[in-house]
């Protein structure tokens, strides 16, 4: 009874703390003139326009579609992010050192190829190794790992060695990966079609109920998102890595000096974005229940937009864990809500890049002033 007590006056302290905090913010507003009131009501508007302009199209949506805010599509949307939510993890990294990655969805692609082949179902007819019975789910974990670490080996190698910009580095990736997911379905007697068939163990593993609501299953790799948001925080924030990343993205050169391995921290940064990819190409080949030579396309682009979204910036070493959450969720649920709306799937590519567009200029916009 005292605990439960003593847990109630913490929580009554935190929010009034709360209010009081709203309340000096309020007060000092006031005091304001009344053109610096414009200004600060102006940029506050400008700064959060993307999330105001989303947070409107939701209510709007509901308005007009409401099984949009049904238990099936709040689960769909769920799903969605945390399919989505570790190549955004992966490539915030790479924005936090002022770079970017491209070659992610390629990248996504080929670890998802590479797991449907290991774990076709050994009675599938038309398997890509007809003699090779599916693998220990964890080997394949590894195996993808390992494969998306080496793909970020490189890309971190060569910006950090030879000081080429991300974009042209993991353009070049990009083109090599898709090659070689191309090469990879024409084995055997494939002939590049799409592998299926998938081990009912796989299948299991990562699209499996791990609960349900109201009847409706909420899948396994919902956790798995879960846990590796969870790992990345820590990295992020209670590692020396992480700080060095920070650093680095801020000032490179101030960072060398203070004793900073750039060098080391570059190539980590794009080895573990890398193991981010490797990771949702597992999921995905399971999610989707196939892959093929088009998986992953533009999944990179989702990933930036959600990333500026949740306030990692361009301009390097801003960015939080709890952000890029944000903003792969508040792109997910745009995109469904869209569908609801039956707009146009050719139009998503025109919303999406003018969703990257927008989040850029406000981000740059920010920036600019605090300068």
């Amino acid at each position: 009874m005292e605990e439960k007590k003593n847990y109630l006056e913490r929580v009554k302290g935190a929010f009034h703390g709360m209010g009081n905090n709203i309340k000096d913010k309020y007060i000092s507003f006031r005091e304001l003139p009344t053109q610096d009131k414009r200004r600060k009501i102006t940029d506050t508007l400008l700064n959060n326009a993307m999330f105001i302009m989303i947070i409107l199209a939701v209510i709007v949506i509901a308005i007009m579609k409401p099984r949009f805010l049904s238990t099936a599509s709040i689960i769909n949307i769920i799903s969605l992010t945390a399919a989505r939510l570790p190549i955004a993890l992966g490539i915030a990294g790479a924005i936090v050192l002022t770079g970017t990655d491209i070659s992610a969805g390629r990248a996504v692609g080929l670890t998802a190829c590479i797991s449907a082949a290991l774990l076709q179902g050994s009675g599938y007819s038309a398997k890509i190794f007809p003699n090779l019975e599916p693998l220990p789910i964890f080997a394949v974990i590894l195996a993808v790992i390992l494969a998306g670490a080496l793909i970020g080996l490189v890309n971190g190698f060569f910006v950090a060695k030879f000081k080429l910009h991300p974009f042209i580095v993991t353009l070049s990736t990009q083109l090599i990966i898709y090659g070689l997911v191309l090469l990879f379905l024409q084995i055997g007697t494939n002939g590049g079609q799409t592998l299926s068939g998938l081990d009912s163990s796989y299948l299991d593993f990562i699209a499996g109920p791990l609960f349900r609501v109201d009847g409706i299953a909420v899948p396994k790799y919902v956790l798995y998102s879960v846990i590796l948001t969870v790992i990345m925080w820590v990295i992020w924030n209670k590692t020396t890595f992480g700080k060095n990343m920070f650093a680095t993205g801020s000032n490179e050169e101030a960072a060398n000096v203070s004793g900073v391995n750039v060098f080391l921290t570059v190539i980590g940064v794009f080895v573990l974005a890398g193991i981010m990819y490797g990771i949702t190409g597992f999921i995905e080949g399971a999610r989707i229940g196939s892959a093929a030579s088009y998986t992953g396309l533009n999944y990179e682009s989702d990933a930036i937009a959600a990333c500026v979204i949740g306030g990692v910036s361009f301009v390097g070493g801003t960015g939080k864990i709890g952000g890029i959450v944000i903003g792969v969720l508040l792109l997910q649920i745009i995109f469904v809500g869209l569908n609801f709306l039956s707009v146009d799937q050719n139009l998503l590519y025109i919303i999406k890049g003018l969703i990257i567009l927008l989040a850029c200029a406000i981000d740059m916009r920010k920036y600019l002033a605090r300068k």
